[in-house]
């Protein structure tokens, strides 16, 4: 009897250890299996995601960057766009595999997700200031309103750090707005948001952004969904293939992405000396995007 018992847990433990396994490689298994990976992907405006009018193709960082995971999974790319909102949301639901989606690490997303540990970019808040303003440095914004998006993360570093008199608004459009309106001296948002619109938009002719560093930078990683380890796995060998070739860095100047990263060329050097994988990323087969 006690034999049966020992015999009954252990084949329990053997089951539960399987579904762990199955569990683990069934993202990457339907992947394969279907021969397509959705990638959702943000496309807010700008070069690190737009809609090309012409051609109603994504466009820019993101979108590249999902074509080329696809291209080292060996499959086609169904490129999904996803808002700030519902990103983390179409992920955990299973309406897309991974998210490409300007979504930075912290503790509370890697609570709840998955992601592939070698970074592909780093973003910090910039701040936009109107030219002439003597603001050089982000001390010099203590005593000073700052616009920011209501629960940015910014807020407390600006705050507690560095002094200063943070206002929040609904989005990231209203508080470039209040800036505009005067009722700030800086707003700040994501380096990847603010760097192109200073940089490509007229209307923002008489604004900059004088701050060298950012403020709170974290790094920007591929999302899976939680536990699944060896899509993980594929993923991140990928990801410093990237790194390996130099294929991040001469993406991030054919798209003209100012001012260019030092992550990159860190990490360039550092794959280098250890050998990672290469992987040449080249245009891959590309799905057309949901909803398209």
């Amino acid at each position: 009897m006690a034999l049966r018992k020992i015999f009954n847990m252990t084949a329990a433990w053997v089951l539960l250890a399987a579904a762990g396994v199955a569990h683990a490689d069934a993202t990457l298994d339907k992947i394969h299996e279907r021969g397509k990976v959705a990638v959702g992907v943000l496309v807010n405006g700008g070069v690190f995601g737009s809609i090309d009018p012409a051609t109603q193709q994504l466009v820019g960082w993101n979108p590249e960057l999902a074509r080329a995971l696809g291209q080292g999974l060996g499959v086609q790319v169904d490129l999904v766009p996803v808002q700030t909102a519902t990103r983390v949301q179409f992920l955990i639901s299973g309406k897309v595999d991974l998210l490409v989606a300007s979504m930075e690490l912290n503790p509370e997303r890697a609570e709840i997700l998955g992601h592939a540990p070698t970074p592909f970019y780093r973003v910090g808040g910039a701040a936009a200031i109107r030219k002439g303003s003597g603001i050089h440095r982000w001390e010099d914004l203590r005593g000073k309103p700052v616009c920011v998006s209501q629960g940015s993360s910014f807020a407390e570093p600006l705050s507690k750090q560095y002094g200063a008199q943070v206002k929040g608004y609904k989005s990231s459009s209203d508080s470039l707005l209040a800036l505009r309106g005067g009722q700030c001296v800086a707003a700040v948002h994501d380096s990847t948001l603010i760097y192109p619109l200073l940089k490509s938009n007229p209307e923002w002719s008489g604004y900059e952004a004088p701050i060298p560093d950012t403020v709170l930078p974290a790094n920007s990683v591929v999302w899976t969904r939680k536990g699944e380890a060896d899509t993980i796995a594929a993923v991140d060998k990928i990801v410093r293939g990237w790194h390996r070739s130099g294929w991040l860095i001469d993406t991030e100047k054919r798209l003209g992405i100012e001012p260019a990263l030092p992550l990159l060329q860190d990490l360039h050097r550092q794959a280098e000396k250890e050998g990672w994988a290469p992987v040449v990323a080249q245009a891959a087969t590309v799905a057309p995007a949901a909803g398209k």
